[in-house]
C-alpha cells in the first residue's frame, strides 16, 4: 500500500463487512476500512484513502462505479443521509449472517472461546415498525438535500441528526422505526412549531423554544409523549400541550421538562407531568411493567421478550437459587425470572430505573427481589454479598463498554455456580470472558438480533464454574 497520507484508489472491490458496520477493501494485500452506510460487498467504487496506520488504513467512498447483485430496495426514502437504518440496502437473512459472523469472530478473536456451542442467530419477527421509543430534534439549521435546495429555502427541521453534525438535522416525512401514530405525532409537531411563530432550537447558539419530541409506543397501544422546551414559557406551553390533546386524545401520558443546558439529555431534569398519567403499561406474559420518562426498557418489546425468554432457560433457575442482576436497570429481567427462584437481587447506578424496579415488583405482587442503586464497582463487594447472601446464579446486562473489572474480580472471589452474560457489544464482551475464563467455561452462545437494518446485536453467554 501506498505510505502516503492520502490517495485515491480509481477502481476496486468492497470485499466483505467488518465490525461497527464498517466494510473491508484489500489494496496490495492491505486492509482498508470504509464506512458501511450505503455499501454493500461486491460493490466496486472510487475511493480515497485518507488515514494510513501501521496495520490498516480508512478510507472513504467519493463514487460508486458498479453496485453488487446483492443489494435490496431500500424501504424508506430518506436512506443514505438519515444516520439510522443503515443496512436496509442488505437483504435481512444477509444482515442476520453478518452480525452472527461478527460476534463470533469476536469471541473467537478477542476473548479465545470456544464458539462450538453456538447456536445460530434469532431473528426478530418484525423488520420495520420495531422500536417502542423515539426521539425527534428540532433545529433552525436543517440539512439540505441537492433537491430540497431547489424545492424549499425553510431551514427548520424536525427529524434526525445527521451522523457526525451535532447542528445539523434532517427533516423526516415518515419514519419506519415506529408505528403509529408516531409519524402522525412527527408531522403535527413540525406543523403547529412552523405556525407558532417560536423558534425551532439552535444548536450553535443554544437558543430557541422547541428542542425535541419524544414518543414512546408499548406493545399493547399505550402512548407517551415527552417534549422538551429550551425556554419556560408557561401560556405557550399550555396552549401546545392543550391543542396537541385535543388532536391526540388516546395519547396516554404527556410530559414535558424546561431543558436550558447545552445538550438534550434530561435525566437530571425535573418532569412535568401534564396530563394522562405519568407513564404507560407494558406487558410480558403476565407480568405488568410501568415505563416512565426516564426508564430504560428494551426499544424492541417483542424481540426483547424472546431475549428474556433465552436469559431465563440458560439460567436454569431452581427454587432454591439466589440470583444477582447486575446492571439490573428498571428491574426487567429481575421481575422476569422472580417466579423462579427463592430470591432475586438487582444493582443498578440509577437512582431513578431502581425506583422504577421497586414499583415494577410492587404492582406485580413479586415480593422475593431487592433492588440497590449505585456505583456498581463500589456496591458489589465480597461484604455486600456476605451481607446479601451468595448467589447461586449472576445475570449480567452491562452497557457496551462491558463490566468493570472490580466487578470481574468480585464474581471470580465468589464464584457463583453460573453465569449469564448479556451484551450488546461482543468485543467487550469477549474481553470481559477471557478474564472469567480462569474459573469459568463457556456453556452457550446465542446471539439476538434486535435492531434490524443496523450493525448492532444482542449477544447472550451462559458460564458454569469449572
Amino acid at each position: 500500500m501506498s505510505k502516503k497520507s492520502k490517495f485515491v484508489i480509481e477502481r476496486i472491490k468492497i470485499l466483505d463487512f467488518a465490525a461497527e458496520g464498517k466494510c473491508i477493501v484489500k489494496n496490495d494485500g492491505e486492509v482498508i476500512f470504509v464506512d458501511g452506510s450505503n455499501v454493500c460487498p461486491g460493490d466496486e467504487v472510487r475511493l480515497l484513502v485518507h488515514k494510513s496506520k501501521k496495520k490498516y488504513a480508512e478510507g472513504r467512498i467519493l463514487e460508486t462505479l458498479s453496485y453488487s447483485e446483492d443489494r435490496v430496495k431500500p424501504h424508506c426514502e430518506h436512506f443514505g443521509v438519515c444516520g439510522g437504518c443503515k443496512w436496509q440496502h442488505i437483504p435481512y437473512d444477509v444482515q442476520l449472517m453478518q452480525k452472527n459472523k461478527q460476534v463470533l469472530d469476536q469471541l473467537q478473536r478477542l476473548g479465545k472461546v470456544d464458539i462450538s456451542t453456538a447456536k445460530p442467530i434469532l431473528g426478530s419477527a418484525k423488520t420495520a415498525f420495531y422500536r417502542n421509543k423515539l426521539e425527534f430534534t428540532f433545529s433552525n439549521s436543517r440539512w439540505f438535500t441537492d433537491e430540497d435546495k431547489e424545492q424549499d429555502k425553510n431551514s427548520n427541521a424536525l427529524g434526525f441528526h445527521i451522523p457526525k453534525r451535532f447542528d445539523k438535522v434532517l427533516p423526516i416525512k415518515t419514519c419506519f422505526h415506529q408505528a403509529d401514530p408516531s409519524n402522525a405525532i412527527l408531522n403535527y409537531f413540525q406543523k403547529i412549531a412552523e405556525e407558532s411563530g417560536l423558534l425551532f432550537y439552535d444548536h450553535v447558539a443554544h437558543t430557541g423554544f422547541f428542542r425535541t419530541v419524544m414518543v414512546r409506543i408499548t406493545s399493547i397501544g399505550q402512548v407517551m409523549v415527552f417534549i422538551q422546551f429550551a425556554q419556560n414559557k408557561p401560556d405557550e406551553i399550555k396552549k401546545i400541550l392543550t391543542n396537541f390533546l385535543s388532536t391526540f386524545p388516546t395519547v396516554n401520558s404527556l410530559s414535558y421538562t424546561i431543558n436550558t443546558k447545552r445538550n438534550d439529555s434530561y435525566f437530571d431534569l425535573e418532569v412535568v407531568h401534564f396530563a394522562g398519567l405519568p407513564y404507560i403499561t407494558e406487558k410480558m406474559e403476565d407480568l405488568t411493567f410501568r415505563i416512565g420518562v426516564k426508564s430504560f426498557y428494551q426499544t424492541n418489546s417483542e424481540q426483547a421478550y424472546e431475549l428474556y425468554k433465552i436469559v431465563r432457560n440458560l439460567a436454569e433457575i431452581k427454587p432454591t437459587d439466589v440470583v444477582y442482576d447486575l446492571y439490573t436497570g428498571t428491574g426487567t429481567i429481575a421481575n422476569f425470572v422472580a417466579k423462579q427462584a427463592a430470591r432475586v437481587i438487582g444493582i443498578e447506578y440509577i437512582e431513578d430505573a431502581i425506583k422504577d424496579a421497586k414499583i415494577n415488583s410492587e404492582i406485580n405482587n413479586i415480593s422475593n427481589t431487592a433492588f440497590f442503586y449505585g456505583d456498581m464497582a463500589k456496591i458489589f463487594t465480597e461484604e455486600f454479598v456476605t451481607k446479601n447472601g451468595k448467589p447461586n446464579i449472576v445475570i449480567t446486562d452491562p452497557p457496551r463498554a462491558g463490566m468493570d473489572k472490580a466487578v470481574i474480580e468480585v464474581l471470580l472471589q465468589i464464584l457463583p455456580e453460573k453465569i449469564v452474560y448479556v451484551s450488546c457489544n461482543a468485543g467487550t464482551q469477549a474481553r470481559d470472558l477471557a478474564l472469567l475464563s480462569e474459573k469459568y467455561e463457556v456453556l452457550n452462545i446465542q446471539p439476538v438480533d434486535m435492531f434490524p437494518h443496523t450493525f448492532h446485536v444482542e449477544n447472550v453467554v451462559s458460564l458454569k464454574l469449572k
